[in-house]
């Protein structure tokens, strides 16, 4: 049998092959998975031998990541703000891109958290975005909408499996059309990929992920024309609405978010100095 070190070394030579820049790191995470370890234990018993069922499992799951199907979709999970959160072929994976939007509410809100506020949540995917905010503001409910009846069964999965189910709800629809009331805060991660560059991106994203939760569009901006005028109709006065954007369409996203009659109250950058979300409110 071959140990934990030869067979790292291998996958990970495999895996480099295939083009994936990952691919010690993605190694051992299979590995690990398979092992039901830690990844950190791997690296203090590499001389270990798995067994034939242990070694099978890693081999399947090498399989899949070969095809350069998404690790978040080979493991079923991805970590995003301070929670795991289940991931689905149906569900676009969080990206730490998207913790910019969290962040810009929690700053927005600075001071002030203690209060009840209803928060919405258009375009919610696995629900990232409205259960980071959750998980911070214990007094807030909140909503999400998806058209994807597949991806809003990860949302309340993970919502259940993260205690708030009883704060968070979730619901179809084609974003704020024929919701009433309004939001103290609303977020959005909208597709915003322009549809010709997508089969040009990394197979993990062009091949795998839900092209519903990519394509925006011959510009990358159709479904923020479709959200402004409802952002607008939606947000309570004082609340705050924080969308991310693509990269180089920050402006014009503020700027159609500000002929609905927002007001731009910053752009934040994300850790790579992108300009990735626009916060604006009435």
């Amino acid at each position: 049998m071959l140990t934990v070190a030869q067979l790292l070394h291998a996958a990970a030579g495999r895996l480099a092959a295939a083009g994936i820049e990952t691919s010690r790191l993605d190694a051992r995470l299979l590995l690990a998975e398979a092992l039901g370890m830690q990844p950190q234990r791997l690296s203090m018993h590499p001389q270990l031998e798995p067994s034939a069922a242990e070694a099978g499992r890693f081999e399947a799951l090498l399989e899949r990541r070969l095809s350069r199907r998404p690790m978040s979709q080979v493991l079923g999970r991805r970590g995003f703000w301070t929670l795991e959160l289940a991931v689905s072929a149906d569900t676009l994976t969080p990206r730490p891109d998207t913790e910019t939007v969290v962040e810009a509410v929690l700053a927005a809100l600075a001071g002030d958290r203690g209060r009840p506020r209803r928060v919405l949540d258009l375009g919610t995917g696995t629900g990232c975005i409205l259960l980071a905010l959750l998980s911070e503001l214990g007094f807030a409910s909140g909503l999400g909408i998806d058209r994807s009846d597949a991806a809003l069964a990860v949302a309340r999965r993970n919502a259940e499996a993260l205690g708030l189910a009883g704060r968070a709800a979730f619901q179809s629809g084609d974003w704020g059309r024929g919701l009433a009331g309004v939001f103290d805060v609303i977020v959005s991660n909208p597709p915003y990929i322009p549809d010709a560059e997508i089969d040009g991106l990394e197979p993990e994203v062009a091949r795998f992920e839900p092209r519903l939760a990519l394509a925006g569009g011959a510009d990358g901006l159709d479904c923020y024309r479709a959200l402004a005028p409802d952002i607008a109709r939606l947000l309570a006065p004082g609340g705050v609405a924080a969308l991310e954007v693509g990269a180089g369409q920050a402006g014009d996203v503020a700027a159609l978010l500000g002929a609905a009659g927002l007001e731009q109250r910053e752009i934040r950058r994300d850790l790579g100095g992108i300009d990735r979300c626009v916060v604006v409110s009435l």
